[in-house]
């Protein structure tokens, strides 16, 4: 089960979504957060943020809608307080980083380049360029780049960079090129795409914000699509597929598509042991179907027809029998790394 985030080994490959688990303490007592592959935190800003008025969650009947507004209290609090708790439990902590300018995000890499306990940063790029008339950093490949590259820039060689793609745009693999010719390490996607609901009582908007991000199992296809396309067009780059994922059978059907991780959000808010649950059912999967490694799964949709049959549960391959697993890909040796 183990996996590869760039050059970082993953001991399995769930991960909580960012801003599902907060920072580990909530989530750390219902289980050793050493057992899921990495805890990805909630997207930590420069200044303390109060987030949006309230209402900002709302149900939905697949899943729920939020306008959170990135709450938070700045990265002084995170380094001071929360950090060093997650790095004396030794958890692989892949910190979240939000910004409203190139220059708020580089300094967020300076601050966390030297920090003890980071695993990765993951860019949450859906956020407004205040430079730009507010326009989402993640819908235009040219500044996802100018950011990516100016984290890249900042931080530890050995801390891999990892953007967050947003579906609300015309070419997410145009986006995914630009990030990694920016100096991204690895990709995650997706971020939630936009929504509302219409509280039919009041008859007026189910949030004070009026839109917020859709997730839950409603947008799983989106997610499936999107690291399909991107590992299609960018196949030697490691992705982490987010969104909609409350079963075994959920990751893998990313997996299938070209993830080497699973980030799982929503399903905790309901079941905060989800993360255990499905990576055993993940497991179960992959034995039953006859794979020897998880590395062997990633990306296997998109092989011919066929190239999958060997690791049918009522298949055993016999002698002589063609090797299917993926070939190492020329641009990282790292045999799990997709």
């Amino acid at each position: 089960m183990r996996t590869y985030l760039a050059h970082v080994e993953l001991i399995n490959p769930i991960t909580t979504a960012a801003g599902c688990a907060a920072t580990g303490k909530e989530l750390s007592q219902f289980f050793d957060l050493n057992r899921i592959g990495a805890l990805v935190t909630k997207s930590i800003t420069m200044a303390p943020r109060a987030g949006r008025p309230t209402p900002r969650m709302a149900e939905t009947p697949s899943g729920m809608l939020n306008a959170i507004g990135l709450q938070g209290p700045g990265i002084d609090a995170f380094l001071e307080r929360d950090l060093p708790w997650l790095a004396q439990r030794s958890v692989r902590t892949v910190v979240s980083i939000a910004g409203g300018t190139v220059n708020e995000y580089g300094a967020l890499a300076r601050r966390l380049t030297d920090a003890p306990g980071v695993t990765g940063v993951e860019v949450n790029l859906a956020c407004p360029n205040i430079e730009d008339r507010g326009r989402v950093f993640a819908r235009d490949p040219s500044a996802s780049a100018e950011v990516i590259s100016s984290v890249r820039a900042l931080m530890r060689y050995d801390v891999p960079v990892i953007a967050k793609l947003s579906p609300d745009v015309a070419d997410v693999v145009a986006v995914a090129r630009a990030c990694v010719d920016g100096g991204a390490d690895a990709l995650s996607m997706i971020n939630t795409p936009l929504g509302m609901s219409i509280d039919t009582e009041t008859l007026r908007p189910s949030l004070a914000a009026v839109t917020g991000g859709l997730s839950g199992p409603a947008v799983r296809p989106l997610a499936v699509r999107c690291v399909w396309q991107v590992h299609a067009a960018l196949p030697g780059v490691p992705i982490v597929g987010v969104g909609g994922v409350l079963t075994g059978r959920d990751a893998f059907e990313l997996i299938l598509a070209g993830a080497c991780a699973v980030g799982v959000g929503t399903a905790l808010f309901h079941d905060p042991y989800s993360c255990l649950r499905i990576l055993r059912e993940l497991e179960e999967l992959l034995q039953a179907r006859g794979f020897q490694r998880l590395a062997d799964a990633v990306g296997l949709a998109h092989r011919p027809p066929g190239s999958a049959a060997r690791h049918r549960a009522d298949l055993a391959p016999g002698p002589g029998a063609p090797d299917f697993t993926v070939p190492p890909d020329p641009l990282n040796m790292e045999e799990s790394s997709l």
